[in-house]
């Protein structure tokens, strides 16, 4: 029998963590995908993640998101189901301007679920990680603390900045909309700044889409794809609060160049799986570990057999080729005078316990 029980940093838990894990794992001739997802210490799973090779509206360009649900699953979910139709249906994309696309089809998501009756009374919101390559080039847009990470060379290449409500630019934001910060929290609340949904946070009337106190709007990367790119991991922040970029990058690495001395293939999936059994705590009172966790990781081919993938992630770094120590990034936050920003007390990052 599980029980519940109320974490002070989590809020309720149960007894003994749920561990059955939803895996998947797709290819073609230039990615090698997967995916796994565990409810873990929580009384539900609020979570959901989209991998697809080819966009139905637009053939050969893929889209891999990852959505951490809070206050229940239905924006996550939904969020999911359509975010990326938003954005290939914008004028913008047709345009061919992918980042003002990706950002218009966040608002316009969020604008559509805000004026159906049956969503807009829903308290729930979800964060938004998502990665659209087109043309070997990859745009990474984000809203909220989950996050993208890429491998080129054995280096970190962070692909998004976690959107806290301590960092300057957002307590502008929030509190030039009416709202404040208290305890690292918006409106001493929800951990995170920017979302879909959570409307409760989006209803002054005198500001626009973006000026809310909780924003849609994503922050948007650009990246040209090379042959030296090895792969990207989206997770929420199950992941991320346990594990550093640094550390996951490593982690991945280490396992693939394994791999290869056992003459073993890839399974992206059961990589992702061995990430999240890392990632889980062992008891519930630990407070990092104990979130929902889901990961998408996807692999870069180039065309190439997957083996060719494995090699690159045995040669070493390109900082340790040179004799020097590795970056390690942290993802640390910064204010607009170059001071470091506070973390989150409680630690767990989540949105509304």
């Amino acid at each position: 029998m599980i029980f519940l029980f109320l974490n002070r940093k989590m809020g309720q838990t149960l007894s003994e963590p749920v561990t059955t894990k939803i895996s998947a794992t797709c290819r073609d001739d230039n990615y090698l995908v997967g995916s796994s997802c565990m409810q873990g210490w929580r009384i539900k799973m609020e979570d959901c993640h989209v991998h697809i090779l080819s966009l139905p509206d637009d053939p050969g360009t893929s889209f891999f998101a990852v959505y951490d649900g809070h206050g229940g699953a239905t924006t996550s979910q939904h969020a999911g189901k359509h975010l990326h139709e938003y954005i290939t249906k914008t004028d913008e994309y047709k345009e061919g301007k992918i980042i003002e696309a990706m950002q218009q089809g966040f608002l316009q998501l969020d604008k559509a679920m805000q004026s159906d009756s049956a969503m807009k009374t829903i308290r729930s919101g979800t964060t938004v990680i998502a990665c659209l390559i087109k043309d070997n080039i990859l745009y990474c847009a984000n809203a909220g603390d989950s996050r993208a990470v890429a491998c080129v060379c054995g280096e970190v290449v962070p692909l998004s900045r976690d959107h806290k409500p301590s960092l300057t630019e957002e307590r502008t934001r929030i509190e030039a909309a009416g709202g404040w910060v208290q305890f690292n929290r918006v409106n001493g609340h929800l951990a995170l700044s920017r979302a879909l949904g959570d409307f409760m946070f989006k209803d002054n009337k005198s500001k626009n889409q973006e000026e809310q106190i909780v924003t849609a709007f994503p922050e948007v990367q650009k990246h040209n794809i090379t042959e030296d790119w090895e792969f990207v991991i989206l997770a929420c922040d199950g992941i991320w609060d346990v594990m550093s970029s640094s550390e996951v990058i490593e982690f991945i690495r280490n396992y693939i160049a394994t791999l290869k001395n056992f003459d073993k293939p890839i399974y992206p999936d059961e990589i992702c799986e061995e990430l999240l059994d890392h990632c889980l705590a062992p008891d519930a009172l630990m407070g990092t570990g104990c979130d929902n966790m889901t990961v998408v990781l996807v692999c870069f081919l180039h065309g190439k057999p997957s083996t060719f993938l494995e090699l690159q992630c045995q040669r070493p770094s390109k900082d340790q080729s040179q004799g020097t120590e590795t970056r390690r990034e942290e993802n640390i936050m910064f204010d607009d005078e170059g001071g470091e920003e506070e973390e989150d007390e409680d630690g767990d990052g989540d949105g509304d316990d």
